[in-house]
Parts: C-alpha cells; sequence; structure tokens
C-alpha cells in the first residue's frame, strides 16, 4: 500500500461482512499506523497470521508487542490452535517480529513470490496452543 486510499480500502475488505479476516489496527493519536491480521480458517482452528507498520511507527516495538498480544490471545481465548506466517527470507525485521511473537521457524518456501521479476524465498512459521508465551514486558527492539 502506498496511499491513504489504498489502506483504507484493504482495511474496507478486511471488515466487509462475511470476512474471514480478524483485523486489530495500532493507531497513534486516531491515526492508523500499522495492523496485525489473522485470516481464520475455522474448519482446522487456525489463522494467518499477518502484520504491516508504516514507516514512521518503525523501530518502537509496537509491531512486536501488538503482533505477540493478539497471537496471544488468538491461541488462548481466540478459538485457534494454529496460527502460521511467512514473510521474504530477506526482511529481518519481520523475522523479529515473528520471534517476538512466539512463532517457530517451520522452513523455507523456495522461490514463492516472483517480485520485479525476481523468484523470493519465502521463511515459514507456526505458533500452537501449546507453545510457550511470550513474555510481552521484554520482547526486544523491533524496526518491523
Amino acid at each position: 500500500m502506498t496511499t491513504l486510499d489504498d489502506a483504507e480500502q484493504y482495511v474496507s475488505r478486511l471488515l466487509s461482512a462475511g470476512s474471514t479476516q480478524l483485523p486489530w489496527a495500532i493507531c497513534i493519536d486516531d491515526r492508523l499506523v500499522g495492523l496485525v491480521n489473522i485470516g481464520v480458517g475455522e474448519a482446522n482452528r487456525n489463522g494467518w497470521f499477518s502484520y504491516w507498520m508504516h514507516a514512521d511507527g518503525r523501530g518502537r516495538r509496537w509491531t512486536s508487542c501488538a503482533a505477540a498480544t493478539v497471537a496471544n490471545w488468538a491461541l488462548d481465548g481466540g478459538g485457534l490452535e494454529r496460527l502460521e506466517l511467512g514473510h521474504r527470507t530477506n526482511n529481518p525485521a519481520s523475522e523479529a517480529v515473528a520471534h517476538a511473537a512466539g512463532f517457530v521457524r517451520e522452513g523455507t518456501e523456495r522461490g514463492k513470490f516472483l517480485i520485479a521479476g525476481d523468484r523470493i524465498d519465502v521463511a515459514t512459521y507456526g505458533r500452537l496452543g501449546s507453545d510457550p508465551i511470550p513474555d510481552t514486558d521484554v520482547l526486544p527492539m523491533s524496526t518491523a
């Protein structure tokens, strides 16, 4: 997303009637700066976990804290048993958020995305309800 209109359309799709998405906005002074979302797969009680943060909000632990909090809720009171996520292997900030939120790396999907003509590998992660719960009070600084 590169414009405010893009962001508004994206959030509207997440909130539309019948959506299986569970989005949480990260707002500062009534301004959307980031988002944590779970795309719910009810049949398997799992969810596809995603997050983003505007450049102005990076480096403040907001994404890590929000991701850990939402993941903890989803696997405790939210009715899900497994969360999954993936990020480009060349994105260490997203990797830091995944670890801070208690996700365990499960593998690499080689050449998954085609971006600007290049095949990009994706690191895959999972978190189960039985995995250790991260302590959100001691999360490392993240730039995602």
